[in-house]
């Protein structure tokens, strides 16, 4: 999955990614960087999902504010 976000970029999304995803800490988000892979890692694991369940939600989370 080739949908990282840019570290300046990110963390001003992440706020709504936590509002995407309340379970996760801001730490964690930080942490994930914007980067994809680790996003849905952490989705995975905090929420159960398969991976690939994960990775889709990430990617519709990135395409609905692509233009933040």
């Amino acid at each position: 999955m080739n949908n990282d976000i840019a570290e300046g970029k990110w963390k001003q999304m992440i706020g709504k990614a936590k509002t995407a995803w309340g379970e996760l800490t801001d730490d964690e988000l930080t942490k994930a960087e914007g980067r994809a892979d680790k996003l849905a890692g952490l989705i995975q694991e905090r929420y159960g999902k398969t991976r690939d369940e994960a990775e889709l939600e990430v990617r519709r989370f990135f395409d609905r504010n692509r233009d933040f």
